[in-house]
């Protein structure tokens, strides 16, 4: 790390925060357990059944089926509801692109509904005028771990009979009115990738209610077999997409040690937000008044600054990062991903339209904080606002 700041003078920090993820004695335990019974795959053990049931009532679902990652999990979902080539799925597009290109995968085409400016979540007042009679789902994403509008999005859904698969990759833990996320729709999907708040290095889950659409998550993700058939009997073409007893065993441990990191990190995001909208051109990104869970996967902020000559997100990015704190500049809006776009043309699809909400985020606003700044201390905190009100004093 350099000893200077951007601007000259020493950065405000120059250690490292907190490392993730966190684990302890209890994963190694769990992990020597799995390897010592001999039964590593998911078919044989414990620790991915146990994982399952533990996953399903923990976000308050009948079911739980896990997968090797969220990306495929959204895939196995689309499948199980029987979307395919030539249907259209309504998704977000200020998203990682797995919600697209998940669609894309199974040759149903992604249709992009601009977020809501100040939530960076789908806005449901924007779904009607996308619905066309190949229209077949929706999938909202919980963005950051705040969940999208979901009174709307059902709403919605039942007016146009659409299918809603809730893509919760980010939203371990969160509610929207009480319901925790994931099974408010048709099917939710949880990723464990390694920078998630519950992980495993990789894998995933899906949860639903519904027990026939149980049934097809399992038996599509495990090669077309059927529950209680014989092993080389498949009633459906399906993938190979288990995890393993390692990673059940691993993921079982971090969900014990989740609440209380989750209550921790929305005292830190509440006192970070406080902080931030205290210096001129920062606001913290609206937390929808529905959401009475969060779980801060990571914190968004949006600098407005650069209107009153400040410096341009970028510049004022980069600026922090030479003071020593980590900012990200959020996603690129999918309706401009050129591998995307492609691809949605190779398959027919309509050319997608602009979504202004989310290309001014991307180009204009949006700055992102990932989960380890929340899991440090206060001092911490006050160190990246110390930061923040520095470079956003700077001028263009």
């Amino acid at each position: 790390m350099s000893t200077l700041a951007i601007h000259g003078g020493t950065p405000v920090r120059t250690t490292p925060f907190t490392g993730w993820p966190v684990f302890g004695v209890e994963e190694e335990q769990a992990l020597l357990t799995a390897l010592r019974s001999g039964h590593w795959g998911s078919i044989d053990g414990t620790f991915v059944k146990q994982l399952e049931i533990d996953f399903a009532a923990f976000q308050a679902a009948k079911f739980g089926v896990s997968v090797v990652n969220g990306t495929m999990g959204l895939s196995v979902a689309l499948k199980a509801l029987g979307i395919g080539p030539g249907d259209e799925v309504l998704v977000p597009p200020y998203t990682f692109i797995a919600t697209a290109s998940a669609a894309l995968m199974v040759g149903a085409i992604p249709v992009f509904v601009d977020v809501d400016r100040e939530t960076l979540l789908m806005d449901p007042a924007l779904i009607d005028a996308a619905v066309t009679p190949k229209t077949k789902a929706i999938i909202p994403v919980h963005h950051a771990g705040s969940p999208a509008d979901m009174d709307g999005i059902m709403a919605a859904a039942a007016r146009h009979g659409l299918k809603v698969i809730e893509d919760a990759a980010q939203a371990h833990g969160a509610a929207w009115r009480g319901r925790p996320v994931g099974a408010i729709g048709d099917i939710g999907t949880f990723s464990f990738q390694s920078s998630k708040a519950i992980n495993a290095g990789e894998g995933g889950m899906m949860v639903t209610n519904d027990p026939e659409l149980d049934e097809l998550l399992w038996s599509y993700r495990n090669v077309g077999r059927r529950r209680g058939g014989e092993w080389y009997e498949h009633v459906r073409l399906g993938w190979n997409l288990r995890i393993t007893e390692f990673q059940a065993a691993v993921i079982l441990e971090q969900l014990k040690r989740f609440p209380s990191q989750q209550a921790y990190r929305t005292e830190q995001a509440a006192y970070l937000s406080a902080r931030l909208a205290e210096i001129p051109g920062c606001i913290p990104v609206k937390v929808p008044e529905g959401v009475t869970a969060h779980s801060w996967y990571s914190y968004h902020w949006r600098w407005l600054g650069h209107a009153d000559g400040g410096l341009e997100k970028h510049a004022l990015a980069d600026a922090l990062r030479a003071e020593g704190i980590p900012v990200f500049h959020g996603y690129v809006p999918l309706n401009r991903n050129a591998a995307v776009v492609e691809e949605i043309r190779l398959l027919g699809g309509r050319e997608p339209a602009a979504c202004p909400n989310a290309e001014r985020a991307e180009a204009e606003e949006i700055l992102m904080f990932s989960m380890p700044i929340l899991m440090g201390t206060r001092g911490d905190l006050d160190q990246v606002v110390e930061a923040v009100a520095k470079v956003a004093a700077a001028r263009a």
